[in-house]
């Protein structure tokens, strides 16, 4: 896009909104597989390999990250021939949507909080170290790491919710967290070992240091499985 940044609107009307996208002639935008509600005739979706590069390389990285990160091996693109195109989306999970604006600062992704990001901008699995892979739940081995300029757009089970950082230190439920800024240091570890963390029951966290910003959201998906789960009937 011209100016880097996506057109969107969020229907403040409804609880769960849905997010339409506005793409004009040749724009393009990267969404969430499966998210897609409706669009107009001039949007094509195709599906495209899941890494940067051409030819047999890029079909094995997006196979390799796929294989030690969880994510899919391929991305759903959405792009116009016509300049009145709209595209709706809307997130796996109940919850609230927000965008993220890419340049000067860049952001690492939770498991399922990318919604959609702009077709001039994209993202890199980076590596993790193995403590983070054991014990977080960002992706295994890589993290979701955000490059170029554009719109990115997040979604999270519940509410939002921004925590700014200047050179200070805090430590958040892995399952709540959503998105923080790269530039952040980050340590995924149990909150007091092991059976101080089956005690308290609150298990994993990431406690992160430095200055920029953290999205958290106020549902915990993990705990609302086990609440569903108490109330389901048991097998025999």
């Amino acid at each position: 896009m011209a100016d880097n940044r996506m057109k969107f609107q969020l229907d403040s009307t409804m609880q769960f909104p849905l997010v339409e996208i506005e793409l004009e002639r040749g724009e393009s935008a990267y969404i969430q597989r499966g998210s897609m509600v409706y669009h107009t005739p001039s949007v094509q979706l195709s599906t495209k390999l899941n890494a940067k590069g051409s030819g047999l390389g890029k079909l094995v990285k997006a196979v390799g990250r796929s294989m030690v990160s969880g994510e899919s091996t391929f991305i759903t693109q959405a792009i116009s021939d016509a300049d009145d195109g709209r595209l709706a989306l809307a997130p796996n999970l109940p919850g609230q949507v927000m965008p993220l604006y890419l340049g000067e600062k860049q952001y690492c992704l939770n498991d399922g909080a990318f919604l959609a990001l702009d077709g001039s901008a994209f993202y890199t699995m980076k590596r993790q170290s193995v403590g983070r892979a054991l014990f977080g739940g960002q992706g295994g081995f890589f993290v979701m790491t955000t490059e170029g300029e554009g719109t990115l757009l997040v979604n999270a089970f519940g509410s939002i919710k921004k925590i700014e950082l200047h050179d200070q230190e805090m430590t958040i439920d892995n399952a709540h967290v959503v998105a923080w800024s790269s530039d952040l240091d980050y340590h995924v570890h149990l909150e007091k070992g092991f059976w101080q963390s089956v005690g308290t029951g609150e298990g994993v966290v990431n406690t992160f240091t430095g200055t920029g910003d953290i999205y958290v959201q106020s549902l915990n998906i993990e705990t609302f499985a086990h609440v569903l789960s108490d109330l389901l009937p048991k097998n025999g």
